[in-house]
């Protein structure tokens, strides 16, 4: 059982019972009585869970999110790209993130990071965003002022899209637009499944100083449905691992810059 497998069981553990001990985890899933508090503590600082003293407790509608929202597919890589997108920001910057799992843990990693926390009764961050899971959890920051597009929203994603969404991005300035995609190709560029996202997803970008593709390993070299950019609309991709050969040429030609955050030794090893 990997360590993603474990974190699904736990949360689905809560979620049924409302309640989880620490004591009743490490037995149910043969772990130590560290893991299991190092689990919750994870499932914690996604805010899935509520830590109490010994345990945790269910955090209603967060058990309503689909999987993907949970826990998520190629987390280490993911964590090491928000963790490198997120310390781009300086504090008193408009950030843009359209939906997608990657772009909802920099939302996080932008939430805790030490260098954007501000006075209290102060705000150190801009949030616009499409995406109403990263809308739900930043709003209860003080020091995040969260701006929602409007917008009809699509299930699979939470990410508000149509004409409302396009009128309310058209009136604004962002310092930097974080792009999920499903794919980032040397010709085609960053493309993504859905044509409505890749239409907010493109004028966001449109409205950004500067524009940052997010990718992990999985996306390079691939194609989707639609397009939302070209490789030299970007001023940096940020991924887990080194790209593929075709991504790193496309980049240089275009003075696109490369960045890639390091997997943390005890997350590729889980």
């Amino acid at each position: 059982m990997t360590a993603q497998e474990r974190l699904n069981l736990i949360l689905d553990l809560v979620a049924e019972e409302g309640t989880a001990r620490i004591e009743d985890i490490a037995d149910r899933f043969g772990v130590s009585a560290a893991t299991a508090r190092r689990d919750l503590n994870t499932l914690a600082e996604q805010r899935l869970v509520t830590r109490t003293h010994g345990g945790a407790v269910a955090v209603g509608s967060a058990y309503e999110l689909p999987l993907q929202y949970k826990i998520m597919r190629n987390a280490p890589a993911k964590l090491a790209i928000a963790g490198l997108a997120a310390g781009l920001v300086a504090p008193g910057e408009v950030v843009g993130l359209t939906g997608g799992t990657t772009t909802s843990e920099i939302a996080r990693e932008l939430g805790r990071a030490r260098h954007l926390q501000a006075p209290a009764g102060e705000r150190s961050l801009t949030i616009v965003t499409n995406a109403l899971n990263i809308a739900y959890e930043m709003a209860i920051r003080p020091q995040v002022k969260v701006v929602m597009t409007g917008g009809v929203a699509r299930a699979q994603s939470f990410e508000l899209v149509g004409d409302l969404a396009h009128s309310t991005l058209a009136g604004l300035l962002v310092d930097w637009a974080f792009i999920g995609v499903d794919g980032l190709h040397p010709a085609f560029g960053a493309t993504t499944d859905d044509e409505g996202e890749a239409s907010v997803n493109r004028l966001l970008a449109r409205r950004a100083k500067k524009v940052v593709v997010v990718a992990d390993a999985s996306k390079m070299s691939a194609t989707a449905f639609a397009h939302v950019c070209d490789i030299a609309d970007l001023t940096a991709i940020v991924t887990e691992t080194d790209p593929p050969s075709d991504i790193a040429e496309a980049a240089r030609s275009a003075g696109v810059e490369i960045l890639v955050g390091a997997v943390a030794a005890e997350a590729a090893e889980a």
